[in-house]
């Protein structure tokens, strides 16, 4: 049997221990028979280096599995709701009740995913909101009074923030490798615009191919499924890390500055969708809408095979300079010029994201990590609310037919201004 053989270097002890073999002087022959035992070369493109991990298909296809009803249940509420009460303003407030109600309790559950572990609190959160999802169902099948629709939703605010637990899992796996932890949030940030493009169509269909209720049942199936399947995967799951502060990562330097920017962002999703809609006001308004979707999933890709990551800063600037083609383009009164304008303008969109859940898991500390990105997501949310009633108010009040994209020209103008008056992200720990 060889014996291990350490010999001493300058800097002290070898790592990897030298075999001696019982004929050392005898050169070795090639034989192809032991081509198996020689270290596979990684492969040249880094999204396929990131799934050389172990565990990490398992955990990214039930994780995407479980995002994808994300883009499904407010268009199947939507779709199912207006067939059963014949309003559609009703459906829009019982999900925008949902929306906030859930904006107000994601940093809680987020909170509770740090503290006791992402299978822990996924699984029975999961189920919970799949159930109050379940029982609107019913609800609005059984035409239950609306102040039933308005409760039931509430009870649906308990769903974890999947992508957010997916990029700490990453952010544990590839920690002080930044490069390769950059190429897996491009991945991520695609993998959303991907989900929140599919998903309304998917919904679509299923609502008017089988019966109003069916996207409703079939997001609730795949939500919690795919949680289940994500869960399960416990080896690559973030240990729970020690609380080293107290509070909400809300009191960590810059956080505060960097959620005002993430409003302000959202304002620019929010509004361009409402104004995009209004503007188009027709069966091709959807795939029109798609394209902007498409465009961020393709810079984000893009973005992840870069070596460097761009500054916040950097990003908006890119933002607010190309939010003027949609403006142009509605200016013009040609579709065909929109929907290439929304394209070209969604490019900026998933390097911007990247680069602010970059600096939200630089910024928050590892035992606070999930409740740091939900509150930005959160932020997000706040900005989409604001950014489509604004719009909204734009898109009826317009003096001009291309008015109303100004709105997301503009928000995209303020998150630019409070990035560079706050210094966001230019002292933010590597």
């Amino acid at each position: 049997m060889p014996q291990p053989d350490l010999t001493l270097t300058p800097a002290g002890p070898a790592v990897a221990p030298r075999y001696r073999t019982r004929s050392a002087t005898a050169s070795p022959s090639p034989s192809p028979h032991h081509d198996h035992d020689r270290p596979k070369a990684a492969p040249a493109n880094p999204y396929l280096r990131l799934f050389t991990l172990p565990g990490t298909r398992a955990f990214t296809a039930g994780n995407l599995i479980a995002r994808l009803p994300m883009g499904m249940f407010g268009v199947s509420a939507v779709i199912m709701i207006a067939a059963a009460y014949d309003s559609y303003a009703l459906a829009g407030a019982v999900t925008a009740t949902g929306m906030a109600a859930g904006a107000v309790t994601a940093p809680w559950i987020a909170r509770l995913v740090d503290r006791y572990g992402q299978a822990r609190i996924a699984v029975p959160a999961t189920a919970y909101a799949v159930l109050g999802h379940l029982v609107l169902l019913l609800c609005v099948h059984q035409r239950a009074p609306l102040w039933a629709l308005f409760a039931t939703t509430a009870l649906t605010a308990t769903a974890p923030n999947t992508g957010g637990m997916s990029r700490a899992r990453w952010a544990h796996l590839l920690k002080g490798d930044q490069d390769a932890l950059h190429t897996a949030n491009s991945f991520e940030q695609a993998a959303d615009e991907l989900c929140f493009m599919l998903g309304p169509v998917v919904a679509a269909v299923l609502c008017s191919t089988l019966f109003p209720e069916a996207g409703t049942l079939t997001a609730a199936v795949l939500f919690l499924g795919g949680v289940l399947v994500f869960a399960a995967q416990r080896s690559t799951e973030p240990p729970i890390a020690p609380r080293t502060t107290a509070g909400s990562p809300l009191r960590v330097p810059g956080m505060g500055a960097l959620m005002a920017v993430f409003l302000a962002t959202g304002a620019v999703f929010g509004s361009m969708e409402v104004v995009t809609l209004a503007y188009v006001d027709g069966p091709v308004a959807g795939p029109v809408l798609a394209l902007q979707a498409a465009g961020s999933c393709a810079a984000g890709l893009l973005y992840g095979r870069a070596r460097r990551t761009a500054r916040l800063r950097t990003c908006l600037a890119a933002m607010a300079v190309l939010m003027t083609l949609p403006l142009l383009a509605a200016s013009t009164g040609s579709l065909l010029a929109l929907a290439g304008g929304l394209l070209v303008a969604g490019m900026a969109t998933a390097p911007t994201m990247v680069t602010g859940m970059g600096l939200v898991q630089r910024l928050t500390p590892a035992s606070q990590l999930n409740e740091g990105m939900t509150l930005a997501v959160t932020a997000l949310l706040g900005g989409i609310a604001a950014g489509s009633a604004t719009g909204g108010w734009a898109a009826d009040h317009a003096p001009f037919p291309a008015f109303g994209f100004l709105i997301p020209l503009t928000a995209a103008t303020l998150a630019l201004t409070l990035c560079a008056a706050t210094g966001v992200g230019r002292r933010a720990p590597a």
